[in-house]
């Protein structure tokens, strides 16, 4: 009798195919989350690379084994992690003793996603704040800027206490970890 880890191991070894999972199943998992990912603005080689990695038991894959299981060279795979860990949602880590590089998500890859926007809205709201200066504020557009900066402005301290929120629901759910 094996246990869940050993399964997952063997399984990780296979690239997505996991023991006792249909590989057809995964692929449909994982073509469908990205199409949803994809119509959600995400580009479509990212997306497919995210859901496969999100597929995986170990939730890492080697570039090759992402080729593999997605049938893309490794261009694609490149470009496609790339894009990913810019936007936080992968990052890489060095198999041990090799040059081979793993691409990971984790499991708080949406938490670190959305915080990390925090940096990109401060530069708007500063954007913003400029160009209501420059255009006047009773103007026509100083009005729109000034109504987007309000909305940026609410939603980054909404995004922040929603933040924390989840961090205990997350801790009452899961645990520690």
């Amino acid at each position: 009798m094996t246990d869940s880890k050993s399964g997952a191991k063997a399984g990780a070894k296979a690239g997505a195919a996991t023991v006792g999972r249909d590989p057809e199943s995964v692929s449909r998992f994982v073509e469908g989350f990205a199409a949803q990912l994809v119509e959600a603005g995400v580009p479509r080689m990212p997306a497919r690379v995210f859901a496969a990695l999100l597929a995986s038991d170990t939730g890492a894959l080697t570039s090759v084994e992402l080729g593999e299981q997605l049938r893309i060279s490794p261009a694609a795979v490149s470009g496609a992690v790339r894009y990913l860990a810019q936007v936080h949602l992968v990052s890489r880590e060095r198999e041990p003793g090799s040059r081979r590089e793993r691409y990971r998500v984790h499991s708080d890859q949406w938490y670190e996603a959305l915080t990390n926007r925090e940096a990109i809205i401060k530069r708007w709201e500063e954007a913003l704040r400029e160009g209501v200066t420059s255009l006047g504020a009773d103007s026509p557009a100083g009005r729109r800027l000034s109504e987007t900066l309000a909305f940026f402005e609410f939603i980054e301290k909404e995004v922040e206490a929603m933040m924390g929120r989840w961090r205990v629901h997350r801790e009452e759910l899961f645990g520690g970890g």
